[in-house]
């Protein structure tokens, strides 16, 4: 979502990097990228749901149609190569590749959620180091920070907890997903329009952990919606590829926030991913 105030005017570089990969992606041929065949799972967990409650809202998430080339957002979970987007952003693709410095680092094995908009990357690039994640949800009115690429930008997007609920997908009638709802805040820098491409990011709450994953938003009533954290740790217990914490640090402010994705891009801790459709 949103960067911060300072540090967003640098992080515009990744952004210019980000367009001119995107070219040579959709642009490249066969032999450049090696065409590696792309292994994608679905995971369909058994075990109860987490009980929702009301919080006075219904969401509807639109059918988009059929898979297009598009950009979304993922971020490491293991220091082995494992990282995390939403399922919507990896679902239908023919190649998968994620944002590197000298190119795109082609994903070859990803296992999506049937429960939840999320999807994990298995055996990607090695990183520095992963980040925490949680299945405790956070207080009402407590900050979330959702980072990403929103319109190919890097940004961050400030909400506050509105809770726990459940979100139709593919309109009325749809599938039933549980999701986290956050009433937005602010944008760090400061832009106006959707938030397409942030989808696949990462949530943290007030402790640092990654509480969900960017899935959805409703720009008319300033509404975030993430996965339900739950239901990222039972895909991700099914990926068994997942055996470390991850790292955390204090967010109980947005400017510690907005330093924190700085540091996450310099690192590469939080990546754009491209979805190639022929």
């Amino acid at each position: 979502m949103s960067k911060a105030r300072t540090s967003n005017r640098r992080g515009c570089l990744p952004w210019v990097l980000g367009a001119v990969l995107l070219i040579v992606w959709f642009g490249g041929s066969e032999e450049e990228w090696g065409d590696a065949p792309l292994s994608v799972e679905q995971f369909d967990p058994r075990s109860p749901r987490r009980p929702m409650p009301d919080i006075g809202e219904s969401f509807v998430i639109a059918d988009p149609g059929p898979q297009q080339d598009s950009q979304g957002t993922a971020f490491a979970v293991d220091r082995d190569g494992t990282w995390l987007t939403a399922q919507h952003v990896t679902h239908g693709c023919d190649r998968i590749g994620l944002v590197a410095e000298d190119g795109i680092d082609a994903i070859s094995d990803v296992l999506e959620s049937s429960e939840a908009d999320a999807s994990v990357i298995r055996q990607g690039p090695l990183p520095e180091f992963a980040l925490a994640l949680t299945e405790e949800l956070p207080e009402e009115g407590a900050f979330g920070y959702h980072m990403g690429f929103p319109a190919g930008n890097p940004a961050v997007v400030v909400s506050r907890f509105l809770g726990a609920a459940y979100a139709s997908r593919g309109g009325p009638g749809g599938q039933s997903e549980p999701i986290l709802a956050w009433a937005e805040a602010e944008r760090v820098p400061s832009f106006d329009g959707p938030l397409g491409g942030i989808s696949g990011g990462p949530t943290f709450d007030e402790q640092g952990r990654v509480v969900g994953v960017n899935a959805a938003s409703t720009p008319r009533r300033g509404r975030v919606l993430t996965t339900d954290p739950l239901a990222v740790l039972r895909l991700v217990v099914a990926s068994a590829a997942v055996d470390e914490s991850g790292e955390v640090t204090d967010l109980s402010s947005p400017d510690r926030a907005a330093r924190l994705f700085q540091l996450l891009l310099d690192r590469g801790i939080i990546r754009q991913v491209y979805c190639d459709v022929r």
